[in-house]
């Protein structure tokens, strides 16, 4: 409530929510994940799970008593108190050419479209060509502008958005959109 452009939700997000979200994430090979707005860690927690201690995660939070919990609860995650705006510099620094996948939990309806612009633009320019990225929107946002607009936006910045079922058993409700193909 103290701080509703950071923090887009009220509740964390359900496993269910979770295993949606991540689902692009390979359970084999050594990839490289990046997960923007990692908040108290939902997506976070599943991301570990599937990678099991392979690859690399990269969970970018800017709220630093947030980025803190993460760095306590999940080890084997490179937490990064740092803004998702920069994305690539932050990559570029660890010496990561390019993300297998990225995960954003990141409020993006509650973004003006500059801001949304940006970070779309940093998300692509962080993916492999066969790059995938995912994030979510609650049900009640979809008739919302922003929300409509971030949509528009996914169709220019990715060959291919697909949006999952409803997830029910998130409260709110929510659905995925998983973008694959980047524009470059």
């Amino acid at each position: 409530m103290r701080s509703p452009v950071h923090i887009g939700a009220i509740a964390p997000s359900s496993q269910y929510l979770a295993r949606a979200v991540t689902c692009p994430v390979p359970e084999r090979g050594e990839p490289i994940v990046v997960e923007l707005g990692a908040g108290t860690g939902p997506f976070t927690a599943e991301i570990q799970r599937r990678l099991e201690g392979r690859g690399r995660h990269l969970a970018i939070e800017v709220n630093p008593s947030f980025a803190g919990l993460l760095s306590r609860r999940y080890p084997g995650a490179e937490v990064l108190q740092h803004d998702a705006a920069d994305l690539r510099r932050l990559l570029d620094q660890r010496g990561i050419d390019r993300a297998d996948v990225v995960v954003s939990g990141l409020p993006w309806a509650l973004f003006p479209v500059s801001a949304q612009r940006q970070l779309l633009a940093e998300a692509v320019s962080s993916l492999g060509p066969h790059g995938a990225f995912t994030t979510f929107t609650y049900l009640h946002a979809t008739p919302l502008n922003s929300a409509r607009r971030f949509r528009t936006l996914l169709a220019e910045y990715f060959e291919e958005v697909v949006p999952s079922r409803t997830i029910w058993r998130n409260s709110p409700p929510a659905f995925v959109l998983h973008a694959r193909r980047p524009r470059q």
